[in-house]
Order: C-alpha cells, then structure tokens, then sequence
C-alpha cells in the first residue's frame, strides 16, 4: 500500500469508531495530568519495573484512547493495528461501563499476579492485533517470534502488572487465535 491508502486506512476506521461513538477522543498521554498520575502509580506498584507508559503505550478508558507523544509520527498502519486493538476496548467500556471495567479490570482476583479480567480483555484486543496484522501485514508478521514475544509478554510481565502468569496456557491461546484468523483469511 501506498502512504495515501494507508493513510486512507486510518481515515476510515477513525470515522467508523467516531460513528460508533460519538464522543471518541484521542488524547496525547503526556499533556494528561490523569495519565502522569497513573504513570508514577504504575513505576510504585511495579517496584520501577513499568516505566514506558506514557511513552510505550495507548491506554483506552472510557471513551477516549490516550496514545503516545510519537502517535502522529508512526506509520498510519501502525497506528490502525493499535486503534483496531484500542476499539476492543473502547467497546468493552460500553458494555461494562467505567467502574465495572474499573473494579474487573483492575481488582479481580487480584490486582497484581492473577488478574483474570484484565486478561480476559486483553486478549480480546490482542486478538483484534493480531487479526488486523494479518490484514495489513500479513500472515509472516504474526508468525514472527519478536512479534509473538511481545504480545506473550504482555501478559506475563510488568507491563500490566503480571496479568497472567501462565505461559503455556498464553502460548497455546496465541497459536489458536493465529489458526482462527488464518482460516478465517483464508475463506
């Protein structure tokens, strides 16, 4: 694809989420006081272990996807994975509302170690990454292991406060999703 079709792209699901909902907001992490706070939280409760959010990762809460100071920067291919990902979420708000996201997301069962909900979302919207790599870079990008890694870990380290700890129970997750979306590509 060329700039302008990935650009094209973008556009389009942009409009559709802001379609979808209406008051959807993309807000820059670090002009966020919110967000500022919610970083220095995440560097205490990870014992400085979780130092990249405010420059390593979209976060979605309620209707708006805060996203990193490069955002306008990335390939706009880049930034559809992401907001193909980020409309999961955005979606899960809807449905749960912000304090059921809030107290499943971030409490149950715990809000460190084994935490089930979060998770359970997150592989939601990590399946949405990876169906929507395959869409825009096709089937070789989600087989490559730097590629699986990172979302494996994404699971199982600070990131999201080791989610899931369960590696084997990730990787077979992972392998299924890939097969479904290969075959759902493939009809």
């Amino acid at each position: 694809m060329n700039v302008d079709a990935d650009t094209r792209k973008l556009e389009q699901l942009l409009a559709q989420i802001r379609v979808e909902f209406p008051s959807f907001r993309l807000v820059r992490k670090d002009r966020s006081r919110f967000q500022k706070v919610i970083h220095y939280a995440l560097i205490a409760l990870t014992f400085g272990r979780m130092r990249r959010y405010l420059e390593g990762y979209q976060t979605t809460i309620r209707r708006t996807v805060y996203v990193t100071p490069d955002w306008d920067s990335r390939p706009a291919l880049d930034r559809y994975v992401v907001m193909r990902h980020e409309l999961i979420h955005l979606r899960q708000f809807r449905k749960f509302t912000l304090p059921g996201m809030a107290f499943l997301y971030l409490l149950i069962p715990l809000p460190m170690g084994l935490a089930y909900f979060r998770a359970r979302f997150e592989k939601q919207a990590y399946a949405e990454t990876i169906r929507a790599s395959i869409e825009v870079f096709g089937p070789e990008s989600v087989s490559d292991v730097y590629f699986r890694n990172n979302i494996l870990a994404q699971f199982t380290g600070p990131t999201y406060g080791w989610m899931w700890p369960f590696r084997g129970h990730l990787e077979r997750w992972y392998d299924s999703v890939v097969q479904a979306c290969l075959s759902e590509s493939q009809a």
